[in-house]
């Protein structure tokens, strides 16, 4: 179940810097600042946690339940905003009351910045606890731009952007709705290795698969944009 929440808390913050990419460049920036800022100010609640409180409360199911909860607003969020966004693609007006969703990055990214913090005090419990929050901060005001900025310059498409964020928000949901199975399990698992040959042929099946289709979209743009020059 911890694996679990790790990979949603993963897609979580690949979901936030989907998000940023639409925004630019000194916004994306400030709001790594108040991540960075948010990061030094939870260092002394950080240091006063324990390894074993923080794994109880990522098993306690009614505690996954309120964060289920939690996920499942956010995606609606995000839901609605693609829906927005593409709206204003086809030059279709934006309703005002639509308008904050634009502004809304991650609420969830908070948390996991906690979580991250938290992991990584306990596995270099021999540093400095401040050089660590000031590390991770330093880190995350300078990734989080970056990033945005690195998905924007890949991916200039807006379309394909919102797609993609559309679905890793649906994934986001539906992660987010696994982790409420906690204690229902009925049957011990069975303890079996890795199967990293079965794990890199997944990886390599999707990497795969996600290039066909991002150069099938670029031919097909090419050849709509030659189509509407011959028709000019």
């Amino acid at each position: 179940m911890e694996l679990i929440i790790q990979i949603l808390m993963l897609f979580i913050v690949v979901n936030c810097i989907l998000k940023l990419s639409f925004w630019k460049w000194w916004q994306s920036a400030l709001f790594g600042l108040v991540c960075a800022v948010f990061i030094v100010w939870m260092n002394k609640y950080a240091i006063m946690q324990s390894k074993t409180q923080l794994n109880d409360y990522l098993m306690n199911r009614d505690a996954l339940q309120d964060a289920a909860v939690l996920v499942t607003v956010e995606s609606a969020i995000c839901f609605a905003f693609c829906f927005a966004a593409l709206r204003n693609l086809f030059g279709k007006k934006i309703k005002k009351w639509l308008l904050p969703l634009y502004w809304y990055p991650s609420l969830l990214l908070f948390p996991v910045l906690f979580y991250i913090l938290t992991q990584t005090i306990f596995s270099m419990s021999g540093t400095d606890f401040d050089t660590l929050a000031y590390t991770i901060a330093a880190i995350t005001l300078g990734l989080l731009p970056a990033a945005a900025y690195g998905v924007k310059y890949m991916f200039p498409e807006k379309e394909l952007r919102l797609e993609v964020h559309f679905l890793v928000s649906l994934f986001v949901a539906i992660l987010g709705l696994l982790t409420t199975v906690n204690g229902n399990v009925t049957y011990a698992a069975a303890e079996e290795p890795v199967n990293f040959k079965a794990l890199g042929l997944s990886l390599g099946l999707f990497i795969i698969l996600f290039l066909i289709g991002y150069g099938w979209s670029k031919i097909r743009w090419i050849i709509m944009q030659k189509k509407q020059a011959k028709f000019k």
